[in-house]
């Protein structure tokens, strides 16, 4: 049986709430972006560390997947923070990982928190370990529950910004 947690709603206060209780400093936040025109690009605080784009996915594909996936056997590239994703509805806080993951060397993340200890944790193992890992990590579970209870509105395909200010 898959392990499925609440959704974790696209609302930048739902995800900013969420990764500083976790130990991402408050200078660090997630936005909504209205558009990729360039006024409405400009509205983005910047720099801009990482992007989250959330676009509907075919439920029928996602069952398919999940019963027919197969281990990857090329090896993934050391430079890039990467975790499969193996717990149903987990998509927003992987984004969220993968996000952190790949901008820790631009932001410092607080001495002993979660996220510190995390990334230390999982900085040798693979997609797959590091998915396991998560999966049994009940810290994790309980502070994605927490921010999957948060918020209030719709959930959209607006594109998600990481910055810092």
């Amino acid at each position: 049986m898959v392990k499925r947690w609440l959704p974790l709603e696209a609302n930048p206060d739902v995800m900013n709430q969420f990764m500083w209780g976790l130990g991402v400093p408050e200078d660090v936040g997630f936005c909504d972006v209205y558009g990729l025109d360039d006024e409405m690009l400009a509205m983005v605080p910047q720099p801009v560390l990482a992007v989250l784009l959330l676009y509907p996915q075919d439920r029928k594909k996602e069952s398919d997947a999940s019963t027919t996936s197969t281990v990857e056997t090329k090896e993934p590239n050391k430079k890039v923070y990467f975790t499969k994703q193996t717990v149903g509805n987990a998509c927003g806080t992987i984004g969220i990982i993968h996000a952190i993951g790949n901008a820790v060397s631009k932001i410092k993340l607080v001495d002993g928190s979660y996220f510190h200890r995390f990334y230390i944790q999982t900085a040798d193992m693979d997609p797959i370990q590091r998915a396991a890992f998560l999966e049994e990590d009940q810290e994790m579970e309980d502070a994605h529950s927490v921010a999957a209870a948060g918020g209030d509105t719709e959930v959209s395909t607006a594109v998600n910004f990481f910055n810092y200010a």
